[in-house]
């Protein structure tokens, strides 16, 4: 499903100046992660998909802090707020999810709604659930899939992924993760999404939600709005300065 809707109110994002150079004509699509049903779905979320030469689940439930506030919440009021930003600033935006109440989408359903959009970014937007003494926000972004049929986005990828890691640090202050990858990136080929995307994509996952500081902030609705000015600035910064090609 769609969405070209205004972000939920109270969003904290009314109002925010658009940069200079407009995104009129760009396509961004923004993927939450994970839904609110899944957890009560596990055989629609546990069947396998094909993911790029190798099969997953079609979705997982998701991380939660401590305290029970779940991933999949998180990723969809985010969502919302960096939708309104864009939108202001002149973007089509489309959220692979309207609601955090269904079930899936499936990770191939996911990438196959930017795909046929033709997106000009994507961002699939977690929180981990890392070791409890591990903190800070990483970027993944694709390396080449089993299949080998993403090779033609890797480089635009890392782009974007190096240009949100700067703009969503900025903007949170959140420190890069000191529990994996290297300098706040990580390289994979074992994700459906990024896999089976043909379009500009990268996951952010945004902070460790089982870290007693992270998760305090990721609870935190004025934070959740810095997080979405630099999640927008860094989709605004990678459309600018290094376009995808239309398709």
């Amino acid at each position: 499903m769609l969405d070209n809707r205004g972000g939920s109110s109270g969003s904290g994002v009314a109002g925010h100046a658009a940069p200079s150079t407009s995104l009129a004509g760009e396509v961004i699509v923004l993927d939450p992660g994970h839904n609110g049903g899944n957890s009560s779905a596990s055989a629609a979320i546990n069947r396998q998909v094909p993911a790029g030469g190798i099969s997953k689940e079609c979705d997982t439930v998701g991380a939660q802090t401590e305290a029970g506030y779940p991933e999949h919440s998180f990723t969809f009021d985010l969502a919302q707020r960096t939708a309104q930003i864009l939108r202001a600033r002149g973007a089509v935006v489309r959220l692979t999810r309207t609601t955090d109440t269904g079930v899936g989408p499936c990770i191939d359903e996911r990438a196959k709604i930017a795909n046929d959009l033709g997106a000009n970014a994507v961002v699939s937007i977690h929180a981990d659930g890392g070791p409890a003494t591990g903190r800070g926000f990483h970027v993944i972004a694709p390396a080449l899939s089993p299949d080998r049929a993403n090779a033609a986005i890797l480089s635009s990828s890392t782009r974007l992924a190096t240009t949100l890691r700067t703009a969503f640090g900025q903007a949170t202050g959140q420190p890069l993760a000191d529990y994996l990858g290297q300098q706040g990136m990580t390289i994979r080929s074992d994700l459906g999404g990024l896999n089976l995307s043909r379009v500009p994509k990268v996951f952010l996952e945004c902070g460790n939600m089982r870290n007693p500081t992270d998760a305090g902030e990721l609870v935190d609705p004025a934070w959740r709005a810095r997080a979405a000015t630099g999640l927008a600035d860094g989709i605004s910064s990678f459309l600018r300065t290094q376009p995808a090609p239309r398709r």
